[in-house]
């Protein structure tokens, strides 16, 4: 009896060690799997980056899908890639008038060298569809407007976060070689220090630059967790020519070239640093040619800090008319809410890109200011806004 338990404890010992053995054999199989699928990401991602670093960008991207090609900067960003050559998608999001935006806006030649497409971020069919067949994607497309973000959040989170989604996944899904995705200073809230570099915290003072936020993490995290090669682009305030009148310099110019002697606007007191469109359309443009900007964000803006009360005050010296300002509540935030001061450390995009604004401190801002006002006062042009009355009491 004790040779056959003795047999029997050889035996269970034999058996459980082979279970054991199975059981490890299987542990490393399916690490020696992850680590392949692991090496096989980091191919892809070496060799794209290898093909970026051998090409020296010089053939560039060619094929280039934009979304949020439609509105401010997406539109002076499709002008400026056509000017050199490439080939542009347009995506813009699909409406029952069959209305492009400011797309509608450009010259007959520079359409003709667009592709138009209709579609929907929201949407990761008509997403995917968009991309096919392209190089590289610049994701402009977003809900923007701050007071609208209080009424209605959840659209934000739809469109900014979500779509941003749908878009890096459709690029790493099709093999997109390079992801511009486009942040916004009002990420980082009102400035602990200054000027803001890309190391400052980010704080949701908003319910839009929440849904900022939860794009750009989402951006870094498919560049760590899967190797798709993302930029993120961060402009501090953008002005100049076809800007919406929810924002203040185009709200300042349109009623002050109305006549009216009384400006409504919201508060005064908080700084911004003012960046003419033409230079962040660069920025965007050294972001996307650069293999450097792969897995940075980077800061795009002209490092000069001004308050709305002085626009106001230089918008006065620019036209020769004094306003009166009162407040329109509408445009007042809630008081932990408001972003007291901004103003872009560039000092990134300047050492990896080659890039500074050419619009720049005090008389850089004047003379984008003049310019947009040139191009406001042109009926043409404001006509697009509709009766610019309703914007003056």
């Amino acid at each position: 009896m004790k040779r056959m338990s003795s047999q029997m404890g050889i035996r269970t010992g034999k058996a459980n060690k082979t279970i054991a053995d199975r059981a490890m054999t299987r542990s490393k199989m399916i690490l020696y799997m992850a680590q392949a699928n692991d090496l096989q990401q980091k191919a892809c991602w070496d060799n794209n980056r290898l093909h970026i670093i051998s090409t020296g960008m010089a053939d560039k991207f060619q094929n280039i899908l934009i979304t949020g090609a439609e509105g401010f900067i997406g539109s002076h960003l499709v002008e400026a890639l056509v000017r050199e050559g490439r080939h542009v998608r347009a995506m813009a999001q699909y409406n029952a008038f069959g209305h492009h935006g400011w797309l509608d806006t450009l010259p007959a030649a520079t359409l003709k060298q667009v592709e138009l497409v209709m579609g929907d971020v929201r949407d990761p069919f008509s997403v995917r569809d968009a991309m096919r067949g392209m190089d590289a994607v610049m994701h402009l497309a977003a809900l923007i407007a701050i007071p609208y973000s209080y009424v209605a959040p959840a659209s934000y989170v739809e469109v900014n976060t979500m779509g941003t989604l749908n878009v890096l996944q459709a690029a790493r899904d099709l093999g997109i070689r390079k992801v511009v995705h486009t942040s916004t200073s009002e990420v980082y809230g009102t400035a602990q220090s200054v000027p803001i570099n890309e190391t400052h915290p980010l704080v949701g003072q908003s319910p839009y630059s929440a849904s900022k936020i939860g794009a750009d993490q989402m951006a870094n995290a498919y560049h760590r967790s899967f190797g798709l090669p993302v930029s993120i682009a961060r402009p501090f305030n953008t002005y100049g020519p076809r800007q919406s009148l929810r924002a203040v310099i185009p709200t300042i110019i349109l009623q002050a070239l109305n006549g009216s002697a009384q400006l409504s606007l919201g508060s005064l007191r908080p700084t911004r640093d003012f960046s003419y469109v033409t230079d962040i359309v660069s920025g965007l443009i050294a972001v996307l040619d650069s293999p450097r900007s792969v897995g940075e964000t980077i800061n795009l803006g002209s490092g000069f800090e001004i308050s709305i009360g002085d626009v106001v005050g230089m918008v006065e010296t620019i036209t020769g008319k004094k306003f009166s300002v009162s407040t329109d509540n509408a445009r007042i935030r809630p008081d932990d809410s408001e972003v007291e001061r901004l103003c872009c450390d560039a000092g990134k995009a300047k050492k990896l890109l080659a890039w500074q604004p050419r619009f720049y401190g005090i008389k850089g801002f004047k003379t984008g200011l003049e310019k947009t006002i040139t191009w406001y006062a042109k009926p043409e042009n404001n006509g697009h806004y509709g009766d610019v009355r309703r914007y003056a009491l």
